[in-house]
């Protein structure tokens, strides 16, 4: 499942980013956790959170893609949720690594700064690239379900 959330500044470019992945994915593996307009008056926590919890559902399946306006926010809430590993994903470059070495199952993107040709392309970098999954990265992994159980319920 992909999951989609943004909030008002994020929103024209969260529908931009679902059209481009339903062109490429089978429309039952996408969701939108919100908004379904762009509500000037609209938090971005109430989208962040329901996005992140269907993520939760099935962390090592389900992929969260978040847009607010600057990122930062929609990654706070989106890391408050067990079983979500979220990053704001700034370049091609640095989301690749996020999933490589730390099995990201979330980005959050920045609609004020990324045009939307950036944003596909991060998407497309994150949707595409497969956890690496050695020694090391497993061994950090374990370490963090182990705060993720002494920290949340």
């Amino acid at each position: 499942m992909i999951v989609f959330a943004a909030d008002h500044r994020g929103y024209a470019l969260k529908e931009e980013l679902k059209s481009f992945v339903l062109e490429r994915y089978d429309s039952g593996a996408v969701q939108d956790a919100g908004a379904l307009t762009e509500d000037p008056t609209d938090d971005y926590p109430d989208f962040a959170f329901l996005g992140a919890h269907t993520v939760a559902e099935n962390p090592e399946e389900n992929r969260g893609i978040m847009v607010c306006g600057s990122g930062m926010g929609m990654v706070v809430v989106a890391n408050k949720i067990k079983g979500v590993r979220a990053t704001v994903a700034y370049s091609r470059d640095s989301v690749i690594h996020a999933r490589r070495r730390d099995n990201v199952n979330t980005i959050t993107l920045a609609a004020d700064i990324l045009t939307p040709e950036d944003a596909k392309e991060i998407v497309l970098a994150f949707l595409a690239t497969e956890f690496a999954g050695e020694e090391r990265d497993l061994r950090r992994l374990e370490k963090i379900r182990h705060i993720e159980s002494e920290n949340f319920r």
